[in-house]
């Protein structure tokens, strides 16, 4: 973050000049020193200033100024920075309007002209106020302040893409935060180009969306080469996995991944029986640690990309992304995921991404604060989330359908959930209808043995229901499992023991689909266990039967 910033203002060369100069002899170590010739260009140096997240210190202007006195320019600059110190430079004969300053436009002090010397006449008094000035100051945050709505869904994607990818970020909410308005009129923009996101150099991105700030942020939407031994598509437990083991045996892997690093696991805010960390670790964590492997063993990763066809060339893998742009490979790995399945009740739809929830969605902790959250599903990952919203809400209320946890769930998390106060449990119960205006603000629920329903007040519904596996863009070329799920090795031989459409005399690989040299490992592929580990296991171990394909080549 810069120095804090002085700014002088005097419509005088000559005495701008020696007034900066005096300033940036004594301060200039401290703080950054800025001119500004007249008041009308010293208030758009301050907008400019606050845009970029910088602090102003103090204000020195001449009181004698054409077409804005120094009295209106420190009341007006008052407003843009209100902590910081106000100084009048004043004539003898402009004592009157100094004193009144001082006692009706909250000017701290004024300073009569000439000031020299500055050591007895100017320094003193700029010195306790900048002394006091320092005692109170707390330096801003210095990273990107997303400017928007709290109930819309575009606000909710950015935020949740910044936090997956670990972009550290503050929130502005531009109908409860006075900054968030300043902001948006400071860049010149209006409430038709939100979410907005001010960068720490005061650059602007209106309409923001995932895509138009990769670049922006040094995310990599391309490949630096046109071929690859490897490409992985999903950059969840099982891609980061291969992506490691695939670099570090020397192949020149590519990692390809539509959200962030992580997959489902990332939005997990803890994972505490995964072998190694005793006390659990943050889903975020582990994906930025194993992000930072995979980096360090040379493997390129595209994000935010998505992956829209693929088809065999000869011996190579041709990829296309959804920009158009595309690779060519030996091996593609398909380690794509799944994500949550939808609920169907009235007002579901209108609601998500402002009140209703797929998966853990942390970024929306503080609207829930104080009260009432609740997870629909029985899994473990409700139940992680369970655990980590009765931190913020008033209470967490888990709705299942079934007679209890015990069937879908770690013991080690239901014990957990049975200890926390504001935890609640409902079962044989569903959500029938979400209402709400600009957010959610009801739901109406049914128990299936009484058949009654119930309105309750609810901030926030997080929902962890099935898994649908995002497997769509291979339609027509591999084979996949009624659920969409891809089938691999063994689970490719049919009842009758007929391995149909398989062109090679050897059996598929371990992990190898119906096309020889495309891979699929974790939540992907048909049969696979739900779980962080196994799909970190899936991932290394598949690595080997890829090693096998390529010795065949």
């Amino acid at each position: 973050m810069a120095r804090p910033t002085l700014v002088a203002v005097d419509d005088d060369p000559q005495v701008l000049r020696a007034v900066t100069s005096d300033l940036k002899r004594r301060y200039g170590e401290r703080f950054r020193v800025l001119a500004a010739d007249s008041g009308a260009a010293g208030l758009e140096l301050a907008r400019k200033l606050r845009l970029r997240n910088d602090e102003v210190a103090l204000f020195l202007s001449d009181q004698r100024m054409p077409a804005m006195s120094g009295t209106e320019f420190l009341t007006q600059a008052s407003q843009v920075f209100p902590r910081a110190k106000r100084i009048l430079l004043t004539a003898y004969a402009d004592t009157n309007a100094a004193i009144e300053a001082i006692n009706q436009a909250d000017v701290h002090y004024y300073l009569l002209k000439p000031w020299h010397p500055p050591e007895e006449k100017l320094f003193p008094v700029l010195d306790d106020f900048l002394d006091d000035w320092q005692a109170h100051y707390r330096p801003a945050f210095d990273g990107l302040r997303v400017l928007g709505y709290r109930w819309t869904r575009d606000a909710h994607t950015l935020k949740n893409f910044l936090a997956r990818n670990q972009v550290p970020y503050r929130f502005l909410d531009l109908e409860r935060e006075v900054e968030a308005r300043d902001l948006l009129a400071d860049a010149g923009l209006s409430d038709t180009q939100l979410p907005a996101v001010v960068f720490p150099d005061g650059g602007v991105v209106a309409s923001a969306d995932p895509a138009l700030l990769a670049d922006r942020l040094g995310l990599k939407t391309h490949a630096d080469r046109e071929f690859y031994d490897l490409v992985i598509i999903g950059a969840g437990p099982a891609g980061l996995a291969a992506a490691v083991y695939g670099a570090s045996e020397g192949l020149r892997t590519l990692l390809v991944e539509r959200d962030a690093p992580g997959g489902q696991a990332g939005e997990s805010s803890r994972i505490e029986n995964y072998l190694g960390f005793p006390a659990g670790i943050a889903g975020s964590e582990l994906s930025r640690r194993a992000t930072t492997q995979a980096r360090r063993f040379g493997v390129d990763i595209l994000c935010p990309q998505t992956a829209v066809s693929v088809a065999v060339d000869g011996p190579s893998r041709r990829v296309v992304f959804a920009d158009g742009s595309e690779v060519l490979c030996h091996v593609l790995l398909i380690a794509s995921g799944v994500s949550y399945r939808r609920l169907e009740a009235p007002g579901l739809l209108e609601l998500t991404g402002t009140g209703v929830y797929y998966g853990a969605a942390a970024t929306e902790a503080p609207t829930i604060e104080g009260r009432d959250a609740y997870v629909v599903g029985g899994g473990n990952s409700a139940g992680q989330a369970a655990m980590y919203f009765s931190r913020f809400a008033r209470s967490v209320t888990i709705l299942i359908r079934g007679e209890s946890l015990t069937s879908s769930m770690s013991q080690y998390l239901i014990d957990q959930i049975g200890a926390t106060p504001n935890i609640h449990v409902r079962n044989h119960t569903q959500v029938v209808e979400a209402r709400g205006d600009k957010g959610l603000e009801q739901l109406v629920l049914r128990n299936n043995v009484t058949d009654t329903t119930e309105v309750v007040e609810a901030a926030g519904l997080f929902v962890f229901i099935g898994a649908l596996p995002h497997t769509e863009w291979l339609d027509g070329l591999v084979r996949r499992d009624p659920k969409g799920f891809v089938l691999t090795g063994p689970d490719l031989i049919d009842a009758d023991g007929e391995l149909r459409n398989w062109p090679l005399e050897r059996e598929p690989y371990p992990f190898e689909t119906s096309v020889p040299g495309i891979f699929a490992a974790g939540d992907v592929r048909s049969g696979s266990v739900k779980r962080v580990a196994s799909g970190v296991g899936e991932g290394s171990v598949s690595v080997s039967s890829i090693h096998r394909y390529l010795a065949d080549l």
